[in-house]
């Protein structure tokens, strides 16, 4: 069973047809990319993923349970996390309590426990920081946990984005352009990381536009294209595929990408 199934999704904005009856598969322990040309409608499948807006037709499922009118705060509790395009981190804080921050709804004390620093609050205090010093090291930032993000490189940041997200323990986490503005020595590094969590076993589902990123990286590939999938397969199906040549990558890119 897939862990995240996406059938027949349709989304209109009044008159403006944006997704038309959408399948798309993404399976646990995986890097399943979706890719396509500006306005194909990309954003709107991890929007309406994560609850943030509502199918107009069509359905999706997360290990078999159906999303429709979950808010986002409980998909996020059931297992899925999400980046965005443009970094949201809080940058006068430490990466620590950044990443803290995303283990906020994990925590099992009350309002009483917090105000007299109870037993039970100082002890999850402990595991939400042993916990957040070990994502930290998974994407290699633990040696600045005590600095603030504001300190840290464009590529930093995007790390530590994903360390916050992976503080909510998905089982999926949505990567929405993730190598947005980086040089290619930052998309090396990123490339790595993200090997690095599919490896521990969470899948990823990711938008992203660098082809050459996205071929080298990924297990699948969907192409969307004015709202509708034109191609899905592995990536070296779809490099090759002539419809996604002419639709999205173009003649002069396909050496580029192979």
């Amino acid at each position: 069973m897939s862990l995240l199934s996406i059938r027949g999704i349709g989304k209109h904005f009044g008159g403006l047809q944006v997704l038309e009856d959408v399948n798309i598969e993404v399976p646990g322990g995986a890097i399943f990319a979706l890719i396509g040309p500006n306005g194909a409608g990309k954003t709107t499948v991890f929007n309406l993923v994560t609850g943030l807006i509502k199918p107009s037709s069509g359905s999706i499922a997360f290990e078999g349970r159906d999303l429709a009118g979950v808010p986002p705060h409980q998909i996020t509790r059931l297992g899925i996390a999400r980046t965005f395009q443009n970094i949201r981190i809080f940058p006068d804080m430490t990466l620590l309590e950044n990443v803290m921050v995303g283990r906020h709804h994990l925590l099992n004390y009350g309002g009483l426990a917090l105000l007299f620093a109870t037993p039970a609050f100082r002890e999850a205090e402990r595991r939400s920081r042993e916990r957040a010093l070990e994502l930290l090291s998974w994407v290699k930032l633990d040696h600045k946990a005590d600095a603030t993000a504001d300190n840290l490189s464009y590529g930093e940041q995007r790390k530590l984005e994903f360390a916050r997200a992976l503080a909510t323990e998905p089982k999926l986490l949505l990567l929405d352009e993730p190598v947005a503005g980086m040089n290619p020595s930052e998309k090396a590094v990123l490339m790595e990381e993200i090997r690095n969590i599919r490896d521990r076993g969470y899948g990823v589902f990711l938008i992203e536009h660098d082809m050459r990123f996205v071929m080298n990286l990924c297990d699948r590939v969907a192409v969307l294209n004015f709202g509708r999938i034109i191609a899905e397969g592995p990536p070296d199906e779809i490099r090759t595929h002539p419809d996604v040549i002419e639709a999205y990558l173009g003649r002069g890119d396909e050496a580029e990408v192979s």
